[in-house]
C-alpha cells in the first residue's frame, strides 16, 4: 500500500509517493498560482508511471498551512476528495513542520508577505516554538541569536541563506509521528493571523 504526500502551501507544489518508508516518486517545481491546474495531472502522471491503481493508496499526508490562503486550501481540497472517494485517512501535517531538517535545531520560514513570515522552529521531533506569524524583524533577530541554527524554507526574501529540503522525504520522516484525522472531512486549514 503507499501513501500520497501533498503539499501546495507556499510557492512549490509537491507531490509524492511513499511505500514502506521509502519515497518511491515524488515531483516538486515552482507552481505559484498555477497549483490548482497542475496538482491532479502531477498525482495521474506519479501513479501511471509505477502503474499503481487509486485504490492502493491507504493514507493521505496533507500539509495544511500555514501558507498562502489559497495554496494550502488546494492540497487540502484534493486530499479531502481524495480521502473521501478511497475511504483512507488524511494525516495532516503543519507545512513548517515540513520544512525541518531531521534531528537538527532548525528555522523554519515561508513569507507571509506585508513584511511578516510563517515562523517555526523545530528540532526532530520537538516543537522548541509553535507555528507563529512574526514581523520580518523579530525573524531576524531570532536568526542572529541562534546562528547555530539551520534555516530552512525559503529565507532568501530575508537575506540569509537557506537549506530547501524535500517536503516529501520530511512527510515520510514523520509518518510514525503524525496522527490521521478523526474527521477527515473536518480537517481545517491552519491560517496564522497578527
Amino acid at each position: 500500500m503507499y501513501s500520497l504526500l501533498l503539499d501546495s502551501s507556499n510557492t512549490s507544489l509537491a507531490v509524492g509517493l511513499e511505500k514502506n518508508g521509502k519515497l518511491v516518486a515524488y515531483t516538486s517545481y515552482e507552481a505559484w498560482q498555477r497549483q490548482s491546474e497542475c496538482m491532479i495531472p502531477e498525482i495521474d502522471k506519479i501513479l501511471d508511471s509505477l502503474h499503481v491503481n487509486r485504490n492502493e493508496i491507504d493514507k493521505i499526508v496533507c500539509a495544511i498551512g500555514p501558507g498562502s490562503y489559497t495554496g494550502v486550501r488546494i492540497a487540502l481540497t484534493i486530499a479531502k476528495v481524495s480521502s473521501l472517494c478511497l475511504n483512507v485517512p488524511i494525516y495532516p501535517v503543519s507545512s513548517l513542520r515540513i520544512l525541518k531538517d531531521n534531528d537538527k535545531p532548525c528555522i523554519c520560514l515561508i513569507n507571509a508577505r506585508s513584511n511578516r513570515s510563517y515562523f517555526g522552529v523545530y528540532k526532530g521531533n520537538e516543537i522548541i516554538i509553535n507555528d507563529t506569524i512574526k514581523t520580518n524583524d523579530e525573524v531576524k533577530e531570532y536568526i542572529n541569536l541562534h546562528k547555530d541554527y539551520s534555516i530552512c524554507g525559503d529565507a532568501r526574501y530575508l537575506g540569509f541563506e537557506n537549506k530547501d529540503n524535500n517536503v516529501c522525504l520530511q512527510m515520510i520522516s514523520l509518518l510514525s509521528s503524525l496522527k490521521k484525522a478523526e474527521n477527515d472531512l473536518s480537517v481545517t486549514p491552519v491560517y496564522l493571523k497578527d
